[in-house]
């Protein structure tokens, strides 16, 4: 029904800044949440950051005050500003979306990207 696709991941020092970003395929879709999740071995999924349609947001503690989300709905587009990355952000970035209508059929989801990785070293 969407298909997202991630970009931006890649290799960075401790302290050190990236961008994600993730675009959402189809013209005629309507997106409620996207946003991101992230994986690392042996631990379970767990939330980054969500960004509605109508503007509100939702950081997980970890990441509040260093990750900002932020989203075009035009270009169905969501980013991922991470600065003063440290070792526990290594993992595989997942973009999230849910609550999502194409042309009048509403999906609830989720839908997942492929994943990017994140490697901060020290």
């Amino acid at each position: 029904q969407v298909q997202l696709v991630e970009s931006g991941g890649g290799l960075v020092q401790t302290g050190g800044s990236l961008r994600l970003s993730c675009a959402a395929s189809g013209s005629d879709s309507s997106i409620n949440v996207m946003g991101w999740y992230r994986q690392s071995p042996g631990k379970e999924r767990e939330l980054v950051a969500v960004h509605t349609r109508t503007g509100s947001t939702k950081y997980a503690d970890p990441v509040k005050g260093r990750f900002y989300i932020s989203r075009d709905n035009a270009k169905q587009t969501v980013y991922l500003q991470m600065v003063n990355l440290n070792s526990e952000d290594t993992a595989v970035y997942y973009c999230y979306a849910a609550g999502v209508v194409v042309s009048g059929t509403f999906y609830g989801g989720p839908f997942w990207g492929q994943g990017t990785q994140v490697t901060v070293s020290s």
